[in-house]
Formats: structure tokens, C-alpha cells, sequence
């Protein structure tokens, strides 16, 4: 697993103050993030592979420094979209995923292999020629993974995976995500996909308000939108 540090980290947009003086030290295998909306949930795990630098403080992936060293991280730490309309880039299911590999130093062969293994894993193999952009809203969730998961990267970072999705697609999706061997971080408002997690990390006005066993946190959150 991963080590993931927040060191007195606080966002600011403009006026706004997302995220105040948080300090957190992620390790464990699957570790849930809930909260209401604005909370800076979404904000906080945005800033494990530098897609948010923190305003102050810092933030460490296995002691790489993320705003400094954001492209090696981003080896390490994949990111799921709520929309994976937003990180579909090719045309047709099977480019989209070997477009991962591209950068890899890897031979036309070896790209092709695991893109094929990939596309089998999730269920693809079938639409690897079909538009990307025509799959239903599971299927690209699932496209979206595959094309993350494809290049082995030590963490998951999944911000509201199930948010868009039917309730089948998000029962696939959170199924998905349990079985996964890397550290995997959900964001999530669908608190049945975190029960059984390692850990769970309630934000709550840019503060953290509990941080523990899934029970603890959960009944505190519970108390909150009380």
C-alpha cells in the first residue's frame, strides 16, 4: 500500500476556504472519504495526484512531494471521474485504453496484450472497436477503470464512481472496486459501498469530523445531516 501524507493542508478559492488545516496519514488497503456537498471532500483526494494544489501545506505520495513531482506520482496513483465522460480521450473502447500505455516504453506488442487483458477483465472485449462515447453509462464507467487500471498503478482514487449510475451499474462498480489488490480511496454519497472499508474519513466544512472504523464514522456523519 501506498503512504499517502496531508501535512496542514488548507484550499482557498478566492474567499472560499475549501479545506482548513488538515492533517492525514492514508495506508490502508480501502478507505472511504464521505461528506456533504462542499464539504471539500472531492477537493482533498483531488490533491493526492495534483489535479488541486493545496494552498498551503503539503501533500506526499510515498514521500514524493505531488506539486512538486506530480508526473511520478501520477505513475503511482490513478483517478476515477464522476463522469468518465471527462477522462474518455479516443475514439473507439480499445484505443482508449492502449492510450494509457502509450508513454510507457512498451513494444506495440506488449501494448496490445494488456490492453486485450484489460478490456477481457472488465467485460469489454466485445465493444473494443465500438465509439467510446456510445457505451451506456456502466460501460464507460467501466472503460474508465480499465483504461486507469491498465497501467498498474499502486492506488485508486475514485471521487462518487456510482454517482451517475443506475442501481445495477453501481452495484458492478462498487463490487468492482472491493476486490481491487490496489489501495483504493472512494469518495462516495452511497455509504453501503463504504461499510465494510478499512477506514473512513468524514469531512465536514473543510475540517475533518471523524476518522475511524466505518461504524464510528458513519453514525457521526448521520448525526451531521441530522
Amino acid at each position: 500500500m501506498s503512504t499517502i501524507h496531508f501535512e496542514a493542508v488548507s484550499q482557498s478559492f478566492g474567499d472560499r476556504t475549501v479545506l482548513r488545516d488538515v492533517n492525514l496519514t492514508l495506508t490502508e488497503h480501502r478507505i472511504g472519504i464521505i461528506g456533504a456537498n462542499g464539504s471539500g471532500k472531492s477537493t482533498l483526494v483531488r490533491m493526492i495526484n495534483g489535479l488541486v494544489t493545496p494552498t498551503s501545506g503539503t501533500v506526499t505520495v510515498d514521500g514524493l512531494n505531488v506539486a512538486r513531482r506530480a508526473r511520478e506520482v501520477r505513475r503511482r496513483v490513478g483517478f476515477i471521474f464522476t463522469n468518465p465522460d471527462n477522462q474518455i480521450v479516443m475514439p473507439t473502447v480499445q484505443e482508449d485504453v492502449a492510450f494509457t500505455l502509450r508513454r510507457r516504453g512498451l513494444s506495440p506488442a506488449e501494448i496490445a496484450e494488456r490492453t486485450a487483458a484489460a478490456l477481457e477483465q472488465f467485460g469489454l472485449a466485445a465493444h473494443a472497436d465500438h465509439p467510446a462515447h456510445r457505451l451506456s453509462g456502466g460501460q464507460k464507467q467501466l472503460l474508465a477503470l480499465a483504461a486507469v487500471l491498465v497501467a498498474e498503478p499502486a492506488t485508486i482514487v475514485a471521487d462518487e464512481p456510482t454517482t451517475l449510475l443506475d442501481a445495477r451499474n453501481a452495484r458492478r462498480i462498487g463490487e468492482l472496486l472491493h476486490t481491487l489488490p490496489q489501495q483504493v480511496i472512494v469518495v462516495t454519497h452511497h455509504l453501503h459501498l463504504v461499510e465494510d472499508f478499512d477506514r473512513v474519513i468524514v469531512i465536514e466544512a473543510g475540517e475533518v469530523a471523524a476518522d475511524g472504523a466505518p461504524a464510528q464514522a458513519l453514525a457521526t456523519y448521520r448525526d451531521l445531516v441530522q
